[in-house]
């Protein structure tokens, strides 16, 4: 051979070697996330691809309605829902894989205002009358809609409030309705508010309300494809478990 073409051919085998290697067979899963977890779902992507190779490609809305849509043929492959019912369910009735449901969060339920001081540390506000509208979720289709209907009901306040009550079709609408001032207070995820400087809030006793155990499934959809699984068992590694407490959330 050639002395110069040697060398060359020598280079080219280096920079191949030196080159970062893709993930082999990288791939992409659909992923039903209930709305209080999109920033954590987002940042966990975000790691999950950096660590794998594949895509998570994530929707986002309220844990009723994505039920619906599942069982109605929804592509989804993996169903991270508010509540534990949801992904029972879909095991139970053949749309999720036997042995792949587990916890992936506790939710933790707060009254928040961006009033500062309206909202105390008990959350005796919702008996002052001091406001015009409550926010929550629809508690048929999203779970902490129906904590925040426990909580008032618990308190014996809900016929109070009742008739202040503006209603979101998911966690997210009901804290934009705080966001925007189309209501004083409201009932969102503490993931929602976390990292919000200004306003006031309570933080509501798990007592007040059934647990909000967040539960991930994978669907049938998705049980031969290497994304989904795997998407799975990084949300139950340290790095994204990390990111879960982060946003307010407990881990089991």
């Amino acid at each position: 051979m050639i002395p110069g073409r040697r060398q060359s051919l020598g280079l080219a085998l280096l920079a191949a070697l030196t080159l970062p290697v893709a993930p082999a067979l990288a791939a992409d899963t659909q992923v039903a996330v209930a709305a209080n977890f999109t920033e954590p779902a987002q940042a966990i992507a975000a790691a999950f691809k950096a660590k794998t190779g594949h895509t998570a490609t994530l929707s986002f809305g309220s844990s009723g309605q994505f039920y619906t849509q599942i069982a109605h043929g929804a592509p989804y492959e993996v169903f991270l829902s508010a509540d534990a019912d949801r992904p029972r369910k879909a095991e139970r009735d053949g749309l999720g894989v036997p042995g792949t449901r587990f916890t992936y969060a506790v939710g933790k339920l707060v009254l928040y205002s961006r009033t500062p001081g309206l909202v105390d540390a008990k959350g005796a506000v919702l008996s002052s009358g001091r406001f015009e509208r409550l926010a929550i979720a629809d508690p048929a289709a999203a779970p902490y809609g129906l904590a925040a209907v426990q909580t008032l009901t618990r308190r014996k306040l809900y016929e109070a409030v009742k008739p202040k009550i503006v209603t979101g079709s998911s966690i997210t609408q009901a804290y934009q309705f705080v966001r925007t001032g189309a209501a004083e207070l409201g009932f969102v995820a503490l993931s929602q508010v976390i990292n919000e400087p200004a306003g006031s809030r309570w933080i509501v006793p798990a007592a007040d309300h059934a647990a909000i155990d967040q539960q991930a499934i994978l669907l049938r959809t998705g049980e031969s494809n290497p994304a989904a699984k795997a998407f799975l068992a990084y949300l139950k590694s340290p790095a994204a478990v990390a990111i879960i407490k982060r946003h307010g959330y407990a881990a089991r």
